[in-house]
């Protein structure tokens, strides 16, 4: 016993001296593995405990113990000395000089035409007093489509081109199913709910995804939802709204148009065009035929209407009571129609000569 006793001590002085000297991390690690690894010195050690008498075991193993914790507490504190010299060597190194400009390594990036849109869309609904909201992109089928006054057999969802992500969707003809959502109205059930009562006012930005794909359709794209819940509201302020939007989004000489339309969560629905900004709303462009808005004047951009009382009752408000608007749009089209571009499959293309134009 007497040898292994100063074997361990032995171990543990030669611990000391080498973190005192070790400079850096890697000095350290050597000195862990060699000493404390599974082939190390203190493993090599305790493998003669087996040629002690019992009674002599109890005593080794302790101080075995001891030592262990010693070097583990040495490579610590070995650590600690280090990082703690380096950072007296940064701060002793040469100073830096904040005011040489910068070098430019790589050409700067910038915003893409997309997210700039919505970015400038959601800005606007906040300035008018909109609370922004999001809501998760795999989404409940109630939220998705019953809530919203869309059952299973209702034939708008024809329309919608879902992914399911279960198989329940598609067995039930949609019913109890989880999909990716298909717009971002599911954020207005989940907005009311969480409120519990009016009022409410919030834009819902955000992804969705159909199964589409075109020059005007992609199988991911984005949309922007609004509403708002009161008492006292009426399809006036809805117009009121959509107006002040549209001369910010536009431009200030865009002038807004109604047109009837149906949409299962909004009684009475509309479609919502802007006089286009290409001919200024004259349906001619140097003497031609506007080719942006086809010579109506007029360019369609968004959904609208006042929010249906089967949706306000399925998140617990009373119809009788309070009232409320909704619209949505797609981002896209938007930067589609603000920029000129006829080919929406061009934002995904990542091509640098289409988004160094932005």
């Amino acid at each position: 016993m007497p040898d292994l006793l100063a074997q361990l001590e032995s171990l543990a002085e030669g611990a000391r001296r080498a973190v005192e000297a070790a400079r850096d991390e890697r000095a350290l690690e050597d000195l862990r593995v060699r000493t404390l690894g599974k082939k190390g010195e203190l493993s090599a050690v305790l493998r003669g405990m087996g040629q002690l008498p019992p009674e002599e075991r109890p005593k080794v193993g302790e101080v075995a113990n001891r030592v262990r914790d010693e070097v583990e507490t040495l490579l610590a504190r070995g650590q600690e000395r280090i990082a703690r010299e380096r950072l007296e060597a940064d701060l002793q190194g040469p100073p830096i000089d904040v005011t040489l400009p910068g070098r430019r390594l790589l050409p700067r990036g910038h915003r893409h035409p997309v997210s700039r849109a919505m970015e400038d869309i959601t800005s606007i609904f906040v300035r008018l007093g909109y609370e922004v909201a999001a809501g998760p992109e795999i989404e409940h089928d109630w939220f998705n489509f019953e809530a919203l006054n869309i059952p299973p057999d209702h034939p708008a969802r024809d329309m919608q081109d879902t992914f399911y992500v279960d198989d329940a969707g598609l067995r039930g003809g949609g019913k109890g199913g989880v999909l990716l959502r298909t717009h971002t109205s599911p954020i207005q059930i989940r907005a009311m709910k969480r409120a519990g009562r009016p009022p409410v006012r919030v834009v819902a930005p955000g992804r969705v995804y159909r199964s589409d794909y075109d020059q005007t359709h992609s199988p991911m794209f984005h949309q922007v939802e609004g509403f708002a819940v009161d008492q006292g509201i009426t399809f006036a302020d809805l117009r009121g709204t959509l107006a002040a939007f549209a001369r910010a989004f536009f431009g200030p000489e865009t002038r807004t148009r109604f047109r009837p339309s149906y949409f299962p969560f909004v009684e009475p629905g509309a479609e919502v065009d802007v006089s286009c900004s290409i001919c200024g709303g004259t349906g001619q462009k140097e003497g031609r035929r506007c080719g942006a808005c086809k010579g109506t004047g007029w360019l369609e951009v968004l959904g609208a209407g006042m929010v249906h009382p089967k949706v306000l009752e399925n998140v617990g408000f009373e119809p009788g009571k309070v009232t409320g608007f909704a619209f949505g749009m797609g981002v896209e089209r938007m930067a589609m129609l603000r920029h000129g571009i006829d080919d929406l499959r061009l934002f995904f293309d990542n091509d640098l000569r289409f988004l160094e134009q932005f």
